[in-house]
């Protein structure tokens, strides 16, 4: 049996798909898995039992990679599952900031109770007059699973769509249309486009890539748009930028002491995958990766461990290792195998950064408690687990 805590509300379509075999705990530290959305795991103490953290979104800032990463605790997401629902909100954003939508509908709430306001809305609609979409520049900077709709939508509503991403995949690089052009230098999208997008994750590379100098070489009356994070832009720099009109609007989903004192900002409750359909999607996803991992050993979508599949367990056990990556762990894990007369019959292995994981199918034997703790001895072994 094996025990869940579920940390926020993680839709029942979701929880329902993990069934028999698996009960729900009310404290982390009963738990073999974690189920979470946007709850902040960095105040909480990660029990040497727990094996696996399935975060319901995309996002994993708010997960302790590192620390989990030298606990063997493999941490999933759910990378596409809200891209529909983010690339949509990224449309809504471009069109409130490209006509005065906003301050059109507050202008009708404040004069609500004038009797003659049929005729003041002709007179006054002009305050309130914007741009097209149509034929505009925009850059998309990240063409990811949320990325690549955002751009293939653009494209489909008549804009010109440059797109950067030095990781492109092929498999994203298949998703895009044809006309939609990819440039090698963040540079390029900066002078030439009339709108930017940011759909990119927080990290040591991205953090901050927007900042005074970037903003500095856009166009002038540029529109940013940002569902992703609000730490990749030097707000700041970009809250001057405002003021000096360099920058003509700022669409952000986050809230914060900074960007709620910006000029031209229309800033929305963090809403940008807060959709019914995005949270089923997320927690069936977040299910799915741990019952695979749990019940087979398999590893999809994990952020601090490499991507390896045996498929469905097919009789025999399995034995799980996380492991640093150095030389020569696999040949000592294999030899100490070999040494109990067990036949590996199939095995997977991938590293991540610092830290490998491998899968390893047996036959002709028993895996008994002397076997873990000479695999357990290993210098370098971080953990190991057996799936009989």
């Amino acid at each position: 049996m094996f025990k869940i805590h579920c940390i926020n509300n993680i839709a029942k379509i979701g929880t329902d798909r993990l069934g028999e075999g698996y009960s729900f705990v009310d404290e982390v530290a009963c738990a073999d898995a974690v189920m979470v959305r946007s709850a902040n795991l960095h105040e909480i103490e990660m029990p040497a039992t727990l094996l696996a953290i399935a975060r319901a979104g995309a996002g994993v800032n708010n997960i302790p990679l590192d620390t989990c990463a030298q606990m063997g605790i493999a941490v999933f997401n759910t990378p596409g599952a809200n891209a529909n629902a983010v690339k949509e909100m990224t449309i809504a954003g471009l069109l409130l900031a490209s006509r005065d939508i906003v301050g059109s509908i507050e202008w009708v709430r404040t004069h609500s109770d004038d009797p003659d306001i049929a005729k003041k809305v002709e007179k006054v609609k002009k305050n309130y007059a914007g741009t097209e979409l149509g034929g505009k520049t925009i850059g998309v900077i990240g063409l990811g699973a949320i990325g690549a709709q955002v751009a293939n939508t653009c494209r489909q509503m008549g804009m010109k769509v440059m797109g950067y991403d030095p990781y492109l995949s092929v498999s994203a690089a298949w998703s895009l249309d044809r006309h939609i052009v990819h440039v090698s230098k963040l540079s390029d999208i900066l002078a030439e486009a009339d709108y930017i997008t940011l759909h990119v994750p927080v990290i040591a590379a991205t953090k901050g890539m927007l900042g005074a100098e970037e903003i500095a070489a856009m166009k002038d009356g540029v529109i940013i748009v940002n569902y992703a994070r609000d730490l990749l832009i030097d707000e700041i720099a970009l809250s001057a930028a405002l003021q000096k009109g360099h920058v003509r609007r700022y669409v952000t989903d986050f809230a914060n002491s900074v960007s709620t004192q910006m000029p031209n900002a229309i800033i929305t409750t963090h809403l940008g995958a807060s959709t019914r359909e995005s949270e089923d999607n997320c927690a069936v996803m977040a299910a799915d990766e741990l019952k695979d991992f749990l019940e087979n050993g398999n590893i999809a979508n994990s952020v601090n461990f490499g991507h390896v599949d045996l498929g469905p367990k097919n009789g025999h056990p399995r034995i799980c290792v996380f492991n640093r990556n150095v030389p020569n762990m696999i040949g000592q894990v294999t030899n100490t195998i070999s040494e109990a007369d067990l036949n590996i019959e199939n095995m997977a292995n991938k590293a991540s950064g610092d830290v490998a994981y491998t899968l390893l199918e047996l036959s002709g034997g028993i895996i008994d408690r002397i076997l873990i703790d000479r695999l357990n001895a290993i210098d370098g072994i971080i953990r190991t687990r057996v799936i009989g």
